[in-house]
Order: C-alpha cells, then sequence, then structure tokens
C-alpha cells in the first residue's frame, strides 16, 4: 500500500467524526438561538390540572373555590387573606360569621338559614365544609364586600375582585399587519423567561403592576405573567362597587369634637345627682353599671334611669361601661361562641333602649392571653349592631406591656378598626401593690405609653382618648429591724391631698422627672411620699393630647376630682 493511498484513507476516516461533531454543535446553537435567545421555550402555568385556582391580583391563592356560578363558594382562608381577616369559622359549633362596622351575618355549615344584623336571612346555597376548611356562597359575599369574580370554563380559573378595587384593562397590539403574528406572555420578567401564552391582536388583559419596560397582567382564563409594555394598549378603568358607608347622626357628631368622659364608679348605690358639683367641659358620663356575671353570657345591670335623665338634662351624654367582672374563667366561656356574645350583645341593646344610653363603654381585664381573639370578634360584633341602634362604642385598653392578663390579650390596631374610640388608661405604672414607691402615671410614661399605641399599632390618633388618673397614692416606706423597706400605699382623691398638704404645711416641690409636684414627710417613723395630680400635672396631660391629636380625655373617677380638675380638662376642647 502506498504512503498516499494510507493518508486519503486515514483522512476520511477523520472527516466523518469532526463533520458530525460540527452538526451537533450547529444544531445546539439553533436550538439555543430559536428557543432561548428568541424565546421560545413554553411551559404551562404550575396550576394547570387545578380544578378552580384563585387568582387576586393575578397572583394564585393556596386554595381552590368549589361549585360554579350562583353555586360558587369561596374558602374562608381564601377570604381571610385576601378580603378581611376578620372572617370567622367557628369549628366546635358549625358557625361561620362575617362582622364588618356595619353588617353582622351569620352562617351555618350545612344550612340555609343565616341572620343578618341579629334578623332572618335566607340564603338559597348552603355554606359547606370540605376536608376541614369551611366555604362560603357567593351571594352574601357580594352584599357585605361588594366582590366581583370571573370564571373560566376552559381553566376553571376564578378571578377574585374585591368592592373598590380599580382595575385598569389593556388589550395587546402585535404591532403587525400579520394576522398570524402574537405576543408572548412571559412567566417571570425579563425576555430569558419561558412563555406561558402567545397573545394575539386585541387579546383583552387586566394589567395589575407596569413596570420600566413589562407590564404584569392577565388574561380572562388565568394566565398571567409579563408583557413588553410597547404592546400594552390601556383601554377602559373600571372601579368596582363597594358597599356606601355612611356615618349614623351619633358618629357624625363626634367627628370633629372633642370627648371629655368622666367615669362614674358605682359599686353598692347610686349616686346621689342632686350632691354633684357642676363638671364644666365634660360631655360624657360612664356609669360603672354593666356586668358579664357568668359564662353563659349573662349581663347584670345597676341602670338608673334618674341618672341618666340627670345627665342628659346637664348635656351629658351616658356611655353606660360593661365589663368582664374582671373575671378570666367566665370571661373565657362568654365570649367562646357566637350564641354567648349574641346574648351579651342583645341584652346590651335592651338595656341602651331601657335606660337611653348613647353609647357602650367596654372594660374587659384580667383576660387569658388567647382569649384576645374572642374579645376582638366581640367587639367586631358589637360595633356592627350598636352602630344600627345609634350607639357608640368605646373600648378601654391599659398601656403595652408583658403583663399577659392585663395587656398581652389586647390586639389594640384591630379593637381600633372597629370601635369608635380607644380609651388608654394611661394608669398605673405603680400600682397599689407595687414593691417601689412611685408615681402613678409620670408624664414621660404617659407620653411613650400613647405613642406605641399610636407608632406600632397604628390607631388612628383621632379615635385615641386619653384616660387621666384624678387619684394619688400615699405611699408610706417603713424600714424594719432587718433594714428591710416595707412599702404601701393608699389611693386618695385630689382634696384629700389638698387638705393634706394644708393641714401638714407642706410645701410641694416640681418633680421634673415625673413632670408633677411632689411632698415627702415623716410620720410615725415612716416616710410619707406623694406624687401629686393637680391642676399643673392636669395641665400638662391636656397639652400633651393638644399636642398628641387625640380624640379627647377621659377621668378615672369623678368622685376623686376637685373644681381644678374640671377647668383644667376643659381645655382639651380643640377641633380635631
Amino acid at each position: 500500500m502506498s504512503r498516499k493511498n494510507r493518508y486519503t484513507r486515514q483522512k476520511r476516516r477523520s472527516f466523518w467524526p469532526g463533520f458530525l461533531g460540527a452538526c451537533v454543535v450547529a444544531g445546539v446553537a439553533y436550538w439555543l438561538i430559536t428557543n432561548v435567545w428568541l424565546n421560545q421555550i413554553h411551559e404551562d402555568p404550575d396550576w394547570i390540572g387545578m380544578n378552580q385556582p384563585i387568582f387576586v391580583d393575578g397572583q394564585r391563592m393556596d386554595g381552590e373555590a368549589s361549585g360554579t356560578g350562583d353555586q360558587l363558594k369561596l374558602p374562608v382562608t381564601v377570604l381571610q387573606e385576601a378580603i378581611d381577616s376578620g372572617i370567622r369559622y367557628e369549628a366546635d359549633t358549625g358557625d361561620i360569621i362575617i362582622a364588618t362596622p356595619q353588617r353582622v351575618l351569620h352562617m351555618k355549615e350545612g344550612s340555609t338559614k343565616a341572620e343578618l344584623n341579629h334578623r332572618d336571612y335566607p340564603m338559597t346555597v348552603k355554606p359547606e365544609v370540605i376536608g376541614g376548611e369551611a366555604y362560603i356562597p357567593l351571594k352574601p359575599l357580594k352584599e357585605v364586600y361588594g366582590i366581583v369574580t370571573q370564571e373560566d370554563a376552559t381553566t376553571g380559573a376564578v378571578l377574585l375582585m374585591r368592592g373598590g378595587d380599580t382595575i385598569q384593562y389593556a388589550e395587546i397590539d402585535t404591532l403587525s399587519s400579520k394576522a398570524e403574528q402574537t405576543i408572548p406572555l412571559y412567566k417571570r420578567g425579563g425576555e430569558s423567561s419561558p412563555i406561558i401564552a402567545d397573545m394575539e391582536q386585541d387579546t383583552r388583559v387586566r394589567v395589575w403592576k407596569t413596570g420600566d419596560d413589562q407590564s404584569f397582567v392577565q388574561l380572562d382564563n388565568g394566565y398571567a405573567g409579563y408583557v413588553d409594555n410597547k404592546y400594552v394598549t390601556l383601554t377602559e378603568k373600571k372601579e368596582l362597587d363597594k358597599p356606601k358607608f355612611t356615618l349614623t347622626a351619633a358618629e357624625k357628631k363626634w367627628q370633629n369634637k372633642p370627648v371629655n368622659l368622666v367615669w362614674e364608679a358605682v359599686y353598692n348605690r347610686q349616686p346621689d345627682v342632686g350632691s354633684i358639683d357642676k363638671m364644666p367641659g365634660v360631655n360624657v358620663v360612664s356609669p360603672t353599671w354593666f356586668h358579664i356575671t357568668d359564662g353563659q353570657g349573662n349581663v347584670k345591670s345597676k341602670g338608673d334611669k334618674a341618672y341618666v335623665n340627670w345627665a342628659h338634662h346637664s348635656g351629658m351624654e351616658v356611655w353606660g361601661l360593661m365589663d368582664n367582672s374582671f373575671d378570666p374563667d367566665i370571661t373565657k366561656e362568654a365570649v367562646a361562641s357566637y350564641k354567648t356574645r349574641t346574648h351579651i350583645i342583645e341584652q346590651m341593646l335592651e338595656y341602651a333602649k331601657t335606660y337611653q344610653l348613647d353609647g357602650i363603654n367596654i372594660d374587659f381585664e384580667n383576660v387569658y392571653t388567647d382569649d384576645g381573639p374572642n374579645i376582638t370578634q366581640f367587639v367586631r360584633e358589637i360595633k356592627a349592631m350598636a352602630r344600627i341602634h345609634g350607639l357608640m362604642v368605646s373600648v378601654d385598653v391599659t398601656p403595652k406591656s408583658n403583663s399577659e392578663m392585663w395587656s398581652a390579650f389586647l390586639d389594640r390596631r384591630s379593637l381600633g378598626s372597629f370601635a369608635d374610640y380607644i380609651v388608654v388608661m394611661a394608669y398605673d405604672e405603680h400600682w397599689a401593690a407595687s414593691p417601689k414607691a412611685g408615681s402613678v402615671a409620670s408624664l414621660p410614661w404617659t407620653e411613650s405609653s400613647m405613642r406605641r399605641i399610636l407608632d406600632e399599632d397604628e390607631v388612628p390618633s383621632n379615635k385615641l382618648i386619653m384616660a387621666v388618673p384624678l387619684y394619688t397614692r400615699i405611699w408610706t416606706e417603713e424600714t424594719n429591724d432587718q433594714g428591710e423597706v416595707k412599702v404601701s400605699s393608699k389611693a386618695v382623691g385630689m382634696n384629700t391631698i389638698a387638705e393634706l398638704i394644708k393641714e401638714k404645711k407642706l410645701k410641694p416641690v416640681l418633680d421634673k422627672a415625673s413632670g408633677q409636684n411632689y411632698v415627702e414627710y415623716a410620720e410615725d417613723g415612716a416616710t410619707k411620699k406623694i406624687w401629686i395630680e393637680d391642676a399643673v400635672s392636669l395641665q400638662a396631660r391636656v397639652d400633651l393630647i393638644a399636642s398628641l391629636k387625640l380624640g379627647g380625655v377621659a377621668a378615672w373617677n369623678r368622685s376623686f376630682a376637685n373644681a381644678s380638675a374640671w377647668n383644667t380638662l376643659k381645655q382639651t376642647g380643640y377641633q380635631k
């Protein structure tokens, strides 16, 4: 064999592998160009195969709808996330409750019998529970929230839109005269993303977000993704109807008027209205008349028509105080179910009618932390019913602290969204059994307490009322033989302190740390310390209310006050 023939055969053998390799490279390059660089990779949305996925603002929710058309039902968990976190399903009893400031709608799983504002509300579709998830029919949701849905028969997608939402519609313009030309809908932002749909000329979309280069849009069939802005032509903008909220006469009255409330502590007998001095500036009295006495929600009354007549004749409204007897076990049972909560509410509405009350002041204290949501639910439910009857609703809360029974159970943010007023009992910084003597409510502590609720819980300032103490504690410090200091205290009113200072010829000095006048003296081998509540400290509190633009002032309680208190607190009368 010649050298030339041998070389030729070797050359031929080496040609084919190289040629095939080049073809593979070219094929890969062509695939990359056509499928990646030219965005030709197509993927189905990850929800394809689901029966009825639900979308809000183009985003798929966790959970699916049930039924179609007039039989459509939506899961509570989706509604809680997208519409109203307060929608409630009580699994133990099968109760489903929707409570807004205007309506209380009560439904029962498996039943077409329902109640709207405590009156019969027949339904044609039953709420149901599927796999532990409660489903609510569409009709009541439309009535209460004004929601709108769109279903797609092919994909099963359900688009859920809220009453009051503004929907921006658009059409796709391919910018081409070719009928077959389509525009890609990308799964993610950017043009390297897979395509989930090819949109033809004049395809209708909802525009949920608009960016610099691309918009996030959704087709009627549920497909949602990104499209280049140059292909999007905005069309109509539609605002969905929302149930109208009209202020009641009572709410209008207080809209631009500060509250100047004083509590009337009623224990064993009613106050003698003939002996009550003038209280200039006070426009609300709140007698402590109503108490939840057992787990069934029975409410005991100490109401007195003579007191109400006196108050109304004196130009003051009466917001009857209802408490939980400060008993955590009674409270746990009484607010646990719709049935017992409604029993409490109906009694209070009847008492309000009997005594011609103008409002209800709710004072729940000493409550287990895990019962907090039930307290919030109670306020949601009573507010709707109270406004129907022209009653104002205020809720007393403590300053924020780590106390499980006195503070942690209170969801001040949620309470503030429903109640007409949140009354912050800005005391006791140093309580009756405090191991250390100190002010009942120093000014720095008071300001901090108010600001925390304003800032952390975002309660509107005009809904926040600062409650001030009209009492002072006389502290006694005694040192025993072991050198230990024993601390005790006694709460007294403003007149008692004024008389004590006069009798003992004491000279109060301003304590800058507390912002209050202070006296200290020795008696029977013990040291007495008093941080005084007087016109000086009350004026500072009034100034704080004005600077924070709060909704008013409340004072605990009338029997502790003297004339200087009313003359100072009446200055709270600024325009909100």
